[in-house]
């Protein structure tokens, strides 16, 4: 193991989201207020949004509504790898991660069981801070777990071949089984725009952010069927710029394991919640990125 520093800073606080405790704890206070009551809860997955917390805490909230803290004892977070390109997936060298509410110590044991399968490597703590997918769900996180004791599994999910995906849905899916586990899936969905190299637009669909948000809903409904394949299958049809679309395989491929290892019929649900747009795009030089919360239950 690495020799790095042991903490991981919270880079992006005071720019992605305030670096006040007292205004982030009342941010976040706000938000899952106004969920009101859980209603696909409690969550064993999770599926949120990991933009600036101006454009997407809101959206964020109905997802984290759906955790029990008085079950959870881990958080697995699994998050994009954007500007690092790596094949597989990779675990932090720190052992604490900062956020201005609390530090959230890095589960030792966990990883350990992770490296011994010889399927992860070791990212820099340079990579680690420079990434905001993991580190954007960690205030959150941080906010629901206040008054019980958690670790968080970190995982920095790369460009995973369809196979990967399968692989690494095999290894996280006996830690799906456990209900004191709950598993982050940070995702943001669509990237409109000439910035993002991404215009589809179907003029049949309305004018193009309803568009966008056909596109999108024809993907979440094909995350909430659990098809490893159907959603691989969209993708390939579409190109749509999920830019979690990775870590979403793999809890798809966690979950078609546990349907076809388990004996005593779980019943397993994945429900869309909230969706949003950081803009409303009307013509061909507008932008927008959209975002969406879902909640997975296992009973």
């Amino acid at each position: 193991m690495s020799t790095e520093r042991s903490v991981r800073r919270a880079t992006h606080s005071g720019s992605w989201y305030t670096d006040s405790a007292r205004e982030l704890r009342y941010q976040l206070d706000n938000w899952l207020g106004a969920v009101g009551s859980a209603s696909h809860s409690p969550a064993r997955a999770i599926i949120a949004p990991h933009a600036g917390y101006q454009y997407c805490g809101a959206c964020a909230a109905f997802a984290y509504r759906q955790v029990d803290p008085s079950i959870v004892k881990r958080v697995f977070i699994l998050g994009p790898s954007h500007h690092v390109r790596i094949g597989g997936c990779a675990l932090s060298p720190a052992k604490v991660y900062r956020t201005p509410l609390s530090d959230l110590p890095i589960d030792s044991q966990i990883y350990e069981d992770l490296y011994s399968t010889g399927h992860f490597e070791e990212m820099s703590i340079l990579t680690d801070e420079d990434e905001h997918s993991i580190e954007m769900h960690l205030p959150y996180i941080a906010k629901i777990m206040e008054n019980c004791q958690v670790t968080i599994v970190p995982v920095l999910v790369g460009s995973l071949t369809t196979e990967k995906e399968a692989l690494y849905g095999t290894i996280f899916s006996k830690f799906l089984t456990d209900p004191n586990n709950l598993f982050v899936i940070s995702s943001d969905f669509c990237h409109w725009g000439a910035r993002f190299h991404y215009q589809y637009y179907d003029k049949s669909w309305g004018d193009i952010y309803q568009s966008i948000q056909k596109l999108d809903e024809m993907g979440m409904n094909i995350i909430e069927s659990l098809s490893p394949t159907g959603f691989t299958s969209y993708l390939r049809k579409f190109g749509n710029t999920i830019c979690g679309r990775h870590p979403i395989g793999v809890l798809l491929n966690a979950v078609h394991i546990l349907q076809q290892t388990t004996s005593n019929g779980h019943k397993i649900s994945l429900k869309f919640l909230r969706y949003a747009q950081s803009s409303q795009c009307l013509n061909m030089h507008d932008s927008s990125v959209s975002y969406a919360a879902a909640s997975l239950q296992i009973e």
